[in-house]
């Protein structure tokens, strides 16, 4: 079986995203607060002065975009192979 260069390109991407999203969840601390400590101090950080500035809440945001990415690319590389495998 031939891989066309998309299929190889979107693997090699679809690889790399992620080795990059282990490591990002990797880097981040455990929340070990519960739901308490969500409800509680959910409000503290989203009204608070420094919202997105902290390490921690680029890690979060970046493994969402990270995440939103794969989810796209994965589902892509899916259509296109059940498109171009007929």
């Amino acid at each position: 079986m031939h891989m066309s260069w998309y299929q190889i390109i979107l693997a090699s991407a679809i690889i790399l995203l992620s080795v990059a999203l282990v490591i990002l969840i990797m880097l981040q601390e455990s929340k070990s607060q519960g739901l308490s400590g969500v409800i509680a101090g959910g409000a503290e950080n989203l009204f608070g002065k420094t919202k997105g500035r902290s390490f921690e809440d680029k890690l979060v945001k970046y493994t969402k975009i990270g995440t939103g990415v794969f989810f796209v690319l994965t589902l892509g590389s899916t259509l296109l192979f059940l498109f171009f495998s007929r």
